[in-house]
């Protein structure tokens, strides 16, 4: 059996997400499906989920057309994903959750009998020892990945798709997953796996596909293949755009971290942050980066380490403590953390500095924060139809805009962007760079966390590297193309040349 794209083509407004995408799949194979962000991997998964439909091109199962206009179409077909974001419900047991809304019945009553019965058998197919009894949420993490994919399998699918399957598993418990999906070409399945992870294709994958910018690079063997050719088909020729001259740290320390750790996320981070630096946090999905800055900023608990800011060790950890001292956190996720939809930009640009726009800790200044709300406007060029316009109507890059306005009228000494630039359009994200080069020259220090390492080289005067919850060391951004940091991120190993050395800086 074998699936076919030929000339695939995803439009959306204003971007081609998809580009005359076109290959071949055959069972019992397993196909690495590789690409930086942005590069249509999730576009072409969704398409073949029934997710979304194509703008043009077609595809084939075994010559036969394939017209997959919903996922219950995909499912009818035998195509089958499993997302990165688990699905299983932790209070019901792994039968249940296996067959989910299909649970084998007896005229209108339940087959419990039949039910585990089927299930330990599927559970026995894989080669899995786990009691289908059990309750999910008494599983370890990669038991629970096990059970999505049987879950999956219990469908009898001619195609599997593992989006990012351990992204969420300690390291020992990746290698039993990997062993895992091997058995899986035996069954006959087409495999698709997509991963960030170089170190575990080489393990599990038969093939190479590598997607850059929407378009077709190369599908390959992975026998004799390398990681520098995988990461050069995946990056090209890419220029990189450097930060002002001017934008240089002070000599002066505003933040120590020491020993932080917290539960399987990181573990003993320490470094210094400098009174004006830009810094980088490079790592791969599932590396700590996003719960570092959390934990920092007093939004999730830590098991030890200390954080002192100007000197003074912080003994609360909470986000309105962090902002007292100084700190403000641009999250990941704009639109549920972030800001608030259906209220106003004025609103939005306010919430953050609320106590500071107060008269005696009890009335609202409201002139002080139309004041706020309007010097937020003009000096970051927020583009918005009136200041009492919900936050809906605005563009995503404008969105990202309120959202640091409203941290920069706390009157930060540290800023912690998160992937401040997803989502938005390329000129949106030159002006959000264009800010914290601007916040630096005020003397306003910056940690910023990017999946897209051009951009952590473009902006930040030096960048550290979290694999695996640790920190393995940093880099200098003038010394490091974008191919070697990303090496360094999924291998943990910094060649000497690149690594950043203050006394020359």
């Amino acid at each position: 059996m074998k699936v076919t794209a030929r000339n695939i083509v995803k439009d959306y407004p204003g971007c081609r997400a998809l580009d005359n995408i076109s290959l071949e799949l055959e069972s019992g194979r397993v196909y690495a499906l590789l690409g930086k962000n942005g590069s249509g991997k999730s576009t072409f998964v969704k398409l073949l989920a029934g997710v979304i439909l194509p703008t043009s091109g077609e595809l084939f199962m075994d010559d036969q057309s394939l017209e997959l206009k919903t996922p219950r179409d995909a499912h009818e077909k035998g195509i089958v994903t499993v997302y990165q974001e688990m699905s299983l419900i932790p209070g019901l047991t792994v039968a249940e959750n296996i067959f989910l809304n299909r649970m084998p019945k007896k005229g209108r009553v339940i087959d419990w009998k039949r039910a585990y019965q089927e299930a330990d058998e599927l559970l026995k197919t894989m080669g899995i020892a786990i009691d289908s009894h059990r309750k999910v949420e008494d599983l370890s993490m990669w038991q629970r990945q096990i059970v999505e994919i049987t879950r999956a399998l219990s469908f009898q699918p001619k195609v599997l798709m593992l989006d990012e399957p351990t992204s969420s598993l300690a390291q020992g418990e990746v290698q039993n997953l990997l062993d895992f999906i091997k058995t899986l070409k035996e069954k006959d399945i087409i495999v698709i796996y997509i991963t960030h992870k170089l170190q575990e294709i080489h393990q599990v994958a038969d093939e190479v596909i590598v997607l850059r910018d929407g378009k077709f690079v190369g599908q390959r063997p992975l026998e004799g293949t390398d990681n520098r050719t995988i990461i050069n088909m995946m990056f090209g020729e890419t220029s990189i755009r450097k930060r002002p001259e001017d934008v240089k740290p002070g000599k002066e320390v505003i933040m120590s971290v020491k020993g932080l750790t917290q539960k399987k996320t990181f573990q003993n981070i320490t470094f210094d942050l400098y009174k004006g630096e830009v810094l980088g946090i490079a790592g791969m999905l599932g590396s700590g980066r996003t719960e570092l800055l959390r934990a920092i900023f007093g939004a999730d608990k830590f098991l030890s380490g200390t954080v002192e800011i100007e000197g003074k060790k912080i003994t609360k950890f909470d986000p309105i403590h962090m902002i007292d001292a100084g700190v403000g956190l641009t999250p990941e996720e704009r639109k549920s953390q972030g800001v608030i939809l259906i209220h106003s930009v004025k609103d939005n640009l306010n919430y953050a500095s609320i106590r500071i726009n107060t008269k005696a800790k009890i009335l609202e200044d409201k002139q002080r924060r139309d004041k706020n709300a309007k010097e937020q406007v003009d000096s970051l060029q927020i583009r918005i139809p009136g200041l009492d316009a919900p936050c809906s109507t605005l563009s995503g890059g404008n969105q990202q805009k309120v959202v640091v306005g409203n941290w920069l009228s706390t009157k930060p000494k540290i800023m912690l962007y998160d992937e401040p630039s997803r989502g938005i359009d390329v000129n949106a994200k030159q002006q959000i760079f264009e800010i914290m080069w601007s916040e630096s020259k005020k003397g306003v220090s910056t940690i910023f966390v990017s999946t897209e390492l051009e951009e952590l080289l473009e902006v930040c005067n030096r960048i550290l590297i979290m694999c695996h919850g640790r920190l393995v060391g940093e880099v200098d951004p003038d010394k490091c193309p974008v191919e070697e940091l990303y090496a360094c991120c999924m291998s943990g190993e910094i060649p000497p040349e690149i690594m950043f050395d203050r006394e020359r800086s």
